[in-house]
Parts: structure tokens; sequence; C-alpha cells
């Protein structure tokens, strides 16, 4: 940065260029002041260009109507700046500013922002451009359609742009507008709380006017949308001319006047500026129409609006206005109006000509006044509205002070551009890394700033601010009646973070007739047990009873309410009942039944558990199993146990032990049952080369485990991955508790991994089908597993179309299952135990049996191996002496009456037996 005294040179250099670049740059840039930096101000201190319709060349334009509350906004900036300056905030650091007027035209604004980026009067193109624009930020415009066509060029040099009233959500978009910034809410969030106003007072028929500008578009079309969701409905929508001179204002105002007079709809919402409110209010006063009015931002807090003549007639009005607040020495600056040290301000004259300078519309007015001496008689010019009592009688009006502009403008409106400038101040202060004393002489290109801007957080009267979103929201505005005017009173807010507004409803003092809430609808009240139906017409609505499952408790509710959780309603109820919950309950008869099965099943298992262990060393106990019968007992067990778990209100952790205690505590029983039926098959194979190979694999620990474990992963992945769970399937009055068994996959494959270790039993069994009859095992395998696959494969169909009997259906399969494997397995076996004579069941009675059934099946076995051997071993395997080696019979007979069930060589004491027999 260039040493102060060149930095003040060069701005006094630039805003001579800006002010000498063309001939009308007077008229564009009325006010300035040199710094070091320099800040844009676009407003439009005047409302329009006139007369716009008949320009037909690129001559100037013609500003007309000045507007009070956009020079008091232009001043509060000029004053923060000053504020600054003489704060030290900046140390060693000047600004300066360059106020032009856009005189709410978006042509006329392209024009000056062209002034202010340009150097000399030439518009930089060069690729260092951004380093030499003037202007490091601006502040403006006020109306959206200005800051858009600004925004599209200010983005091209990354200028940043701060506007303070600018409200179009279209702005927001970071893509289209790069370097635009504000200090309020898009929009969006005002259009979301205006239809929750209307709907919160039940106002669903209104009226929508906006202007044709890109502001009004967007906001109506915003508005739209949030109204569809609020419920609130559309009467009717116009369309101003934005342009207060376009020739076709006046008769669109009077056809809209018409409109809101015949229309049914009471509550009318007004997106417009505040020139065009005072045109239809005027209409409005003259036909005396009285409605209840809805101000978006661009004049809900207008006192040129409240203080016309006849405002207490056109109704209530309420409006949402952004975030006020005070500005510390602007009433006392603007009591003393003039411009700074060094600075010029053309705004400043022409205001102070119209209030204090004297002209022939005053004197004629006075003379009328002195002559008729009534003021009905003299009504004063359009002009006279702003003239001060002592306008000529001043020597030096230019030098004339009062208090006008302190009573005509609601100064916290200016609080916005307070926030702006200082934003801009601290981007700076981080820019130039200053302290207290000193900034560095960094130059500061607009793009940095811009940057600094975006990530600026700073502090002002107690709050906190930045760029990121605004979170101050609303506050609702209504306009009071005190007097022949209005004035504003605060009765709500509406935070961001909310879909509603707070309204004080105590506070407001309705101006209407009947000092209620007005009624804005289009169809008659509904009863409670009805609901609103609109039409696809008119948004109107018919009154239509609501369905099952919801209600309506009040009149004329929008929509019917859902019942809530656990309740159930019928059609055109009013209230709803609580839910009945459907479950297989324990009360219930077949509930009863197969508990009291599943009691006696575990008490028999008890029984023969006893009776098992009594005889444990008998041959009977050894053939069904010896100590993995207890093993089985426990697997039926469990299985019984996850019986009880199919009765009663299930939940997550019953839906999951029911299913995994069955198929484990089943599988380990079948895993029994299949060691039994491969000892059985081997210990009868007299195909010694199959025998000798199948032996191998007879490892009972192994298989028990093996089976078992495989199950258990089976389940372990069904639960980790789609478990079973509780669903609730509602049933209108009832609601139908059961367990969703998650993965189908997961549960089909427990089933059939249960299902083919059944079927091996069951091949097993028939190939060792022929063993000694007393002590065969086969056929009680046989017919358990045959029960036991005819249960389920009848229980899928019936699982599968009886959706709600489902813990009735499998309950009763596995207490099927499981009660023909105690009579199969083990009710013969006590019988034996516990009936048969102890001479019948001891060990020499067993050893006989198969000492008869081995002979017989050596001989046959060792007759078809003769046939293909050697002649030799074929004589003499043929001889009629021919028997059986006492070795081969005790490797044959063994494995029936060992402990371990293993095919081994029997203990010394048995060979004995057998040997004596076969000699």
């Amino acid at each position: 940065m260039l040493p102060q005294v060149h930095q003040y040179a060069l701005g006094m250099c630039l805003l001579f260029c800006l002010a000498n670049c063309c001939d009308d740059s007077a008229s564009i840039c009325g006010a300035q002041s040199p710094g070091d930096i320099l800040i844009g101000v676009l407003n439009s201190c005047h409302s329009k260009v006139d007369p716009l319709h008949e320009r037909m060349k690129p001559e100037g334009f013609n500003c007309t109507d000045f507007n009070l509350k956009s020079f008091v906004r232009t001043l509060a900036v000029t004053h923060t700046i000053d504020v600054i300056n003489d704060s030290g905030f900046l140390p060693g650091v000047r600004l300066g500013y360059v106020v032009c007027d856009t005189c709410a035209n978006a042509i006329k604004a392209i024009q000056i922002t062209e002034h202010l980026l340009s150097i000399n009067g030439t518009l930089s193109v060069q690729c260092d451009f951004t380093d030499r624009v003037p202007v490091k930020a601006i502040i403006g415009a006020r109306y959206s359609e200005v800051s858009i066509a600004v925004a599209r060029m200010l983005g091209l040099y990354m200028v940043p742009q701060i506007s303070t009233t600018s409200s179009t959500d279209i702005l927001s978009e970071t893509l289209r507008f790069p370097a635009f910034l504000r200090t309020i809410p898009s929009d969006k969030h005002q259009t979301r709380a205006l239809a929750g106003l209307m709907a919160h007072f039940g106002w669903d028929w209104v009226g929508v006017v906006s202007g044709d500008d890109d502001y009004g578009k967007a906001a109506s079309a915003s508005f739209l949308q949030d109204a569809g969701k609020a419920r609130v409905c559309l009467a009717f929508q116009e369309v101003l001319p934005h342009n207060l001179a376009h020739e076709n204002t006046d008769r669109r105002i009077q056809e809209v006047a018409e409109r809101i007079r015949t229309c049914k709809a009471r509550v009318i919402l007004l997106i417009l500026k505040e020139e065009l409110v005072v045109k239809l209010f005027r209409e409005m006063i003259k036909a005396n129409i009285s409605r209840t009015w809805i101000a978006s931002d661009a004049w809900s807090m207008s006192r040129k609006v409240a203080g016309m003549e006849g405002i207490n007639s056109v109704g209530d009005i309420f409006g949402f206005s952004f975030i006020t607040g005070q500005n510390p020495g602007f009433e006392e600056y603007l009591k003393n109006l003039e411009p700074g040290l060094g600075a010029t301000n053309s705004f400043i004259e022409e205001y102070k000509k119209l209030r204090f300078e004297c002209t022939p519309e005053v004197v004629q007015h006075r003379a009328c006044l002195a002559e008729k001496k009534n003021p009905d008689l003299c009504p004063p010019h359009e002009s006279l509205l702003w003239k001060s009592p002592r306008a000529c009688s001043l020597a030096e009006p230019q030098k004339a002070n009062d208090d006008f502009l302190v009573k005509a403008v609601d100064l916290s409106l200016t609080f916005n551009e307070r926030v702006a400038t200082w934003a801009i101040a601290h981007a700076l202060r981080e820019l130039l890394k200053c302290n207290e004393t000193f900034c560095s002489t960094e130059n500061v290109p607009p793009w940095k700033l811009l940057k600094a801007l975006r990530k600026v957080n700073f502090s002002l009267d107690h709050r906190n601010f930045s760029f990121s979103e605004s979170k101050h929201g609303y506050d609702l505005i209504h306009w009071d009646k005190v007097d022949d005017k209005r004035h504003f009173k605060v009765v709500g807010e509406y935070n961001l973070n909310k879909t509603m507004a707070e309204i004080n409803k105590d506070a407001i003092n309705w101006v209407n007739p009947n000092k209620t809430v007005p009624e804005s609808k289009c169809s008659a009240s509904c009863l409670p047990g009805y609901v609103k139906k609109v039409s696809n017409i008119s948004c109107c609505y018919n009154c239509t009873l609501c369905e099952d499952g919801t209600y309506s408790d009040v009149e004329n509710q929008d929509t019917c309410k859902d019942c809530p959780l656990g309740t159930w309603s019928k059609k055109g109820w009013n209230h709803c009942q609580k839910k009945e919950e459907s479950f297989f309950r324990w009360e219930k008869p077949y509930a009863i039944a197969l508990l009291a099965a599943t009691a006696l099943g575990q008490l028999l298992l008890f029984f023969i558990f006893i009776v098992f262990l009594v005889g444990r060393k008998s041959p009977a106990v050894k053939v069904a199993g010896g100590w993995f019968s207890f093993l089985m007992m426990g697997g039926l067990a469990v299985s019984f146990g996850s019986v009880v778990l199919f009765v009663g209100r299930p939940n997550d952790y019953i839906c999951q032990a029911r299913q995994t205690m069955y198929g484990i505590g089943f599988t380990l029983c079948l895993s029994c049952i299949l060691v039994k039926a491969f000892r059985t098959f081997l210990a009868f194979l007299f195909d010694l080369y199959r025998r000798h190979r199948l032996q191998k694999l007879y490892k009972p620990v192994a298989i028990i485990a093996l089976a078992t474990t495989i199950q258990v992963l089976i389940c372990v992945f069904w639960l980790i991955f789609d478990s079973p769970s509780i669903v609730r399937t509602d049933q209108g009055l009832k609601v139908l508790l059961q367990c969703k068994e998650g993965s189908q996959i997961g549960f089909g494959i427990m089933l059939c991994y249960t299902a083919l270790l059944a079927f091996v039993c069951l091949v097993l069994a028939l190939k060792g089908r022929k063993v000694p009859h007393r002590y065969n095992e086969t056929g009680y395998i046989i017919f358990s597993v045959l029960i036991y696959l005819f249960v389920w494969v009848c229980f899928i169909p019936i699982y599968v179309t009886k959706i709600s009997q489902r813990s009735i259906v499998q309950g009763s399969a596995i207490l099927v299952s499981n009660y023909g494997i105690i009579f199969c397995h083990f009710m013969p076996r006590c019988y034996m135990i516990l009936c048969k004579k102890k001479v019948e069941n001891s060990p020499e009675a067993y050893l006989e049996r198969v000492r008869i059934f081995s002979i017989t099946s050596t001989l046959s076995a060792f007759a078809r191996i003769s046939k293909d051997s050697a002649m030799e071993t074929a004589g003499s395997l043929s001889s009629a002496n021919f028997e059986p080696s006492r070795d081969f019979v005790s490797r044959v007979t063994a494995p029936s009456i060992t402990e371990e069930s293993q095919v081994s060589v029997p203990p010394p004491h048995l060979r004995k037996r057998i040997r004596r027999c076969s000699i």
C-alpha cells in the first residue's frame, strides 16, 4: 500500500475520474468522500425514471420522486463510515465512499456499476483488473431486480456486493452470483413465515398481488409452494407493473382494486414496493373497501403508507420485518445534516431544496389559505407534502435543519446498513492485520475482501453476525390504529429454525368492526369427524368423513389427524380408541394345550433321564446310544423350551431365541441319532472292504460336534445379517404382533439343514434295517425320522398361508417332532429296562442273539466274497464244516455293546462266551 499522503491523493484522483468520466456523472454519483479504500453505495434515492417508456436512444435518465427512506438508508452508510474513521478501528487507513442513485431501475444500475469499476472512463478487460478496480466493495442495491443486474457484473470482477434489503431467493445461488452477500434472510424464509401466519389464523382463502419484477415473481412463486404446504389456497393472483412510470400502472391498479372488491377472499398479500401500495390503498380508501392486508418486507414498516389519510379504513395490516436495532448518533446526524469533511453530497442538497426552499407552489398554497381560510378548499400540491413551515423565510435554505427525517422514517430500519458497513471494516481489519495502532500497507484486491467477508464473524450490540446464514429471522408487526394513523407494534416473531410464527394474540388490537379475528374462507366449516376435501378447480373444499385410522376432533380441520401409535378409529370418528394387541395369548385354550404338552414332554424327558441314569450299564441303554443318549435328552429339552417362547407377547429377543433354541437343540438330537444309525450300519456291515473304509469316519464326538456346530454357525450368520424381529400388522382396531423370521434364506437354510440330517439318518437306517429285532434301532430311527419329515413337509404350506397362526403351527410341529423322538427312541428302551426280566435284559442274552445273527451273516458274507476269490479259497469257504474265526466274530459283534460304541474287539470275558458259542 502507498504511504498515507499518496493514498489520499490517489483516492482524490479516482474520485475525480469517476466524477468526470462522462457528462452525466454528476447525476450518477451524487455523494463522494475520499479515502484509502473506497466503498460504493447503490441506492434508489429517486423512485422512478421519467419518462422511461419514451426512451428511444441511449440518452440520460431523468430520475424523479425523491425517496426519503432510501435517502436515509444511504445516509446511514455514510454516517457509519465516518464513525469507523473517527474511531480509529483501522489505524492509518481511511474509508471513502461513492454514493450513486439507481433510481430503482436495473438499466440505470448497470450504467452506475460500469462507472464504479472503470478507470479514466474505461472498463478494464485485462487479466489483472481485480487489483486495479477503484471500488473495493459495494453496499446495495435496495430492490432485488436491481441487485440481480448489478450482481451479474460484479460477479465477473469478484467485487463483493452486500445488500441490506434484496431478499429474493435467487440471489442465494452462489454459482450465479458468486460475489453477492446480504444481511437479511432470503425470501424462502419470509414466504414460509407468511404462509404460516395465514395458517395460524385459519385464513385459507387469500388473494396475492405482486410486482412484475424479479423480486415479485420469485417471492410469489415461493409463496405458492409454501402456501400449498400450509393448505392455504389462492382466490386470485394479480400482477402490477413494478415501474411507476409504466403507462398501464394506474389502469392495472384500478382493475386489481375491483378484483379485490368482488372477491370473497378477505385476506390479501401485497408483494409490492411501498409506492405501489400507496396507489392501491388510495383506491381502497376511495371505494371504502376493508380487508386484512399482509405486507411483504418491502413495505411492512413504511411510515409513508402508515401516514396516509384514511389509512384506518382499509382494515387490519400485518407484516414481517427484518431485524432492527439502534444506530447510535444517527439521529443527531440527521438533525444537523451536512456532508462530512472533504465530502460532497448532492442528495442532501436536493433534500434541503425540497424541504426548505421557497417555490411557486408554496406561495400559491399559502395565498389560497389566506384568502379562503379553509384548508379543505386549498389541497396542497404533492411537492408540498415535505415542505417545512419555515420555507420562504430562510436566507440560506442549504444550511437549515430540523427533525423531519427523524419523524418521517423509522431509523431502526437502518440497522442493517450499519451491520453491512461494519462487516466490511472487520474484513479489512483482518486482511490488513491491524492492531491497536497500525495496519499493514498491503494492497486489498476485491476478491480477497470477498473471501474475508464470507468468513467474517463479529459482534454488534451484543449480537453476532456472519454471512453464512442469517439466524435472526423476522418480527411480526401489526399496524395498530392510533388516532388517524397507524403505529407499528411487534406482536410475534418468526425464528428461521421453526416453521410457525410465535404470535402473542393478546397483543393484537383488531381494527375491524367486530374486533375479532376475521375469517377468509371459501366454504363452510366442517364438523368434528369430517375433513376438508379441496376441489381440483377452485381450492374450495367439501366436507368428507375421515377415513379409518384418522379422526378430526375440532371444526374445520384441514386434514384428519392420524391416530396416535397404538390407537385406531373407524370412518367418521372424532376420537381414537386404543388398539388391542393380538398375539398367541397364554389364556387361549390351544396355548394352554400346547404348554401342557410341553410340560408333559419335559417331565417325560426327566423320567427317561432317571431311568437311563439308573440303567446306564445295561445293554438297552448302551444300544440306545450310551452317553450321547443324554445329549439327545438335552437337545430335546432345549427344543421343548423353545415352544414356550411361541406363546405370549413376543419381542425381538424372544423371536431370535425361539428359532435358534429349536434349530440348535433339535440338530443336537439328530446328530446323536446320526451317530446311532451310522454305528448300526457299520456294526452289521459284512462287506469287509467297505467296512474298513467307513470305519475310519466313525468318530461319534467329532460327528456330533461338527453337525451341531454347522447349525450354530447358520444361526449366528442368520442373526447377524438379518435376524428375526417382531413385526406389527395393523388390523383395524387390533394390531397383530408376531415374529418376522428376518431373512427367509436363513430360516430356510436352518430347516433344510435339519431335514438333511434327518434324511441321512433315514438312509443309514434303511441300510442297516436287518439288525436283530430285539435291539434293532433302525426301525425306531426310520419311524421317528419319517414322523419329523412328514410334519415339516406339512408345516411349510400351512406356515406360508396361515400368517396369523404361524406361532401355533410351528410350536405344534416342534412338539410332534419331539414326541416322535421320545416315543421312538426312549420309551421302548425304558420299557425294556423297567418291564423286561433281568435275564432277558442281560449282556449274556444280548450276546446270544448277536452270536446267532453274526454266524448267519458271516456265512453269507464269506459266500459272497468266495465268488470273487481264487479257486482254492472258494473250495475251502464252501466246505460244510466251515465256521467263522473267533477273531472275526468278536470283531463284528462287539460294536453293539461297547460303551463308547466304537467298532473294536470285545472285552476278554465276552470274547470267551462268543468263542464257546461259535465252537
